[in-house]
């Protein structure tokens, strides 16, 4: 089972006067309807344009429905730059009570730092997204509405995944034959060795029921890239619903992803998702808590 461990500075937040308040768990009962987690490294450029517009999605959903709760969690993943300071000023503009900022004390990868974030929530339903803003904000209610549709959730559980698979064609013509390759290669592994029946296991705009967020993220051995397809490999294990959803998806400058290396160890991370739960290295087990 996977060692979740937490440094004691990693266990709170400081609200909107600077001071330290300890995080809930995912273990507590739910007190927002959504939270959203955005796991950032090294985000200072981006992060302002992604969080306006969420923020500002969010603020008009909660004016038209008041009952509407919210809170948005950006993960500092052990950046260099100004990120979690940048991050600060919106805890300090809308309150502690709606976005909150947990820095980690070193990088531990985007699937670490949302686990963090995702233990430290407070929604019933939670969703990942992006610091570049890739997907626009308001597309999650076609997720809402994919997730609805799965009803009735067993056990509570149910995933709806955005999906950028619609615009395959579009983006294979802007690439080079080299990365269409590294793509398809790519594509074919998930399928092979881990994952069937979803096309675009990798889009960062996913959303979860509370109940499967717990579930699959108490479970979870990858932190790095590769991490979305072991989530989506635990989910089918545990015969959790999912739907895929195409959203709106536009590429934006900075990505910290460097094409030939890392979907060489993403190839690699699923090498090792597929042999190590082979060959019972790796277990899934019904229940999982958190040090």
């Amino acid at each position: 089972m996977p060692h979740l461990h937490r440094h004691e500075e990693e266990k709170f937040f400081l609200n909107a006067r600077g001071q330290r308040e300890a995080l809930p768990s995912i273990q507590d009962s739910p007190t927002k309807q959504l939270s959203v987690v955005v796991p950032s490294y090294n985000e200072e450029k981006r992060l302002p344009v992604m969080m306006d517009e969420a923020l500002g999605y969010l603020e008009d959903r909660q004016k038209q429905d008041p009952a509407f709760t919210y809170e948005v969690i950006v993960v500092d993943d052990g950046s260099k730059d100004q990120t979690s300071k940048v991050a600060f000023k919106y805890c300090q503009k809308y309150g502690s009570d709606k976005v909150r900022v947990i820095t980690l004390v070193k990088n531990r990868g985007k699937g670490g730092a949302i686990r963090m974030g995702v233990f430290s929530s407070r929604g019933k339903k939670i969703l990942m997204a992006d610091a570049d803003g890739a997907t626009k904000f308001p597309d999650i209610e076609k997720l809402e509405k994919g997730l609805n549709d799965l009803q009735p959730w067993p056990d509570q559980m149910a995933i709806a995944c955005g999906s950028r698979a619609h615009l395959e064609k579009e983006s294979i013509a802007q690439r080079s034959y080299f990365r269409t390759l590294l793509m398809y290669g790519f594509h074919f592994l998930v399928w092979f060795l881990c994952v069937k029946g979803i096309r675009d296991t990798q889009c960062g705009f996913k959303l979860l029921t509370r109940e499967a967020a717990s579930r699959t993220f108490s479970s979870l051995h990858i932190e790095r890239w590769a991490f979305d397809v072991e989530l989506l490999y635990i989910a089918q294990f545990f015969k959790i619903p999912i739907a895929e959803i195409a959203v709106n998806w536009t590429e934006i400058e900075g990505s910290k992803l460097v094409p030939f290396w890392s979907w060489l160890q993403m190839g690699k991370d699923l090498l090792f998702i597929r042999l190590r739960y082979l060959t019972g290295a790796w277990r899934l087990e019904q229940t999982r808590k958190m040090n």
